[in-house]
Formats: C-alpha cells, sequence, structure tokens
C-alpha cells in the first residue's frame, strides 16, 4: 500500500472536529434547540483540560459530561470550549480542548462521532487504549434554565436505549 503523505486521516479528523465546534458554537449563541443535547466524552489527562482536582481525582482518565438541562457560559473557540456544569450540585467550571474530545453524541437523532485522541506520551502510531466512558451522575436532577432561556442541564443516563451509528475512521487507516 501507498504512503499516505497527505495524512487524510488526520484531515477527515479535523473536519469532524469542525461539525462538534458549529453544532456547540450555535448552542451558545441561540441554545440547545427541540430536544437535542449531547454526550461529550473527553481524556480528562489530555494537553489543556482543565477541571478541578476534585474531578480529576474522581475521573483520572476520561469523563463524559451531558449538555441539556442545566448549564451556564458555554463558550466555545477555534481549539476548544468551556462551560460550567454542576457535579453532585457543586458548580464547576470545566475548559476542553477539542483535541482531548473522544466521542460526540447526540441520541436525540442518533448521531455520534468518535475521535482518535493523541496524548503527548503516545507514540504516533500508537492506537489509543480502550476505555469505557463514565458518566457522572448528579445526586438529584436540578432544573434551571441557561442565560438564553433555554432548559438546559446534566443527565446521568441516554435517553433511548438503541446504540448510534458510529462514524469511525479505523476502516480507512493503513494497517
Amino acid at each position: 500500500m501507498a504512503d499516505d503523505h497527505i495524512r487524510y486521516d488526520i484531515l477527515a479528523q479535523e473536519a469532524l472536529r469542525g461539525v462538534m465546534r458549529k453544532v456547540l458554537a450555535e448552542v451558545a449563541r441561540t441554545g440547545l434547540p427541540g430536544n437535542h443535547h449531547f454526550f461529550i466524552t473527553f481524556l480528562t489527562g489530555a494537553p489543556g483540560v482543565r477541571i478541578s482536582s476534585r474531578l480529576r481525582e474522581r475521573y483520572p482518565d476520561q469523563m463524559t459530561i451531558v449538555i441539556q438541562f442545566q448549564y451556564w457560559d458555554l463558550k466555545v473557540t477555534e481549539t476548544g470550549f468551556e462551560i460550567g456544569l454542576s457535579f453532585s450540585d457543586i458548580p464547576e467550571k470545566l475548559e476542553i480542548p477539542f483535541s482531548a474530545v473522544r466521542g460526540f453524541y447526540d441520541p436525540s437523532v442518533n448521531f455520534e462521532l468518535e475521535f482518535d485522541v493523541r496524548t503527548e506520551l503516545a507514540d504516533e502510531e500508537a492506537p489509543v487504549a480502550e476505555q469505557q466512558p463514565v458518566v457522572p451522575v448528579p445526586e438529584k436532577k436540578a432544573e434551571g434554565r441557561s442565560k438564553t432561556g433555554k432548559t438546559a442541564g446534566v443527565e446521568a443516563e441516554p435517553a433511548g436505549g438503541k446504540g448510534a451509528d458510529v462514524v469511525s475512521l479505523d476502516a480507512f487507516r493503513k494497517k
């Protein structure tokens, strides 16, 4: 097989991250439309991730956040996003670079993106180890309004039991 000097795999990952960036930027501007909500899984130890030491101790490898009923101060940049969420009734500010995100899922339309995430210590060609996603479960579900006036927040479990079709780029990688 010929060498891929263009690195289509990296270009495709960047383009798909652009989809997530555009969706989050629109939500930051206008709020969540309809029944849309997001499960975002990210590596907590990835470069640029800023979370409290309490959350880092509880989720040393990765965690999944849910953007649905209660969130605040969602800000999106070219390289990542920051958001306020409540965990066990404790407000937290999280800063997450897009390069740390492993998965983005919108169960309302069964849409899922999966990304390769490289850590500083990972060899460029080494695959990222599979890990089970962790969804932090709030002690009680707090209803609230975001600054946009739309209902928004954190939920523990996905709505609906059927899994999504996963978009994975592994099929296109050199073996």
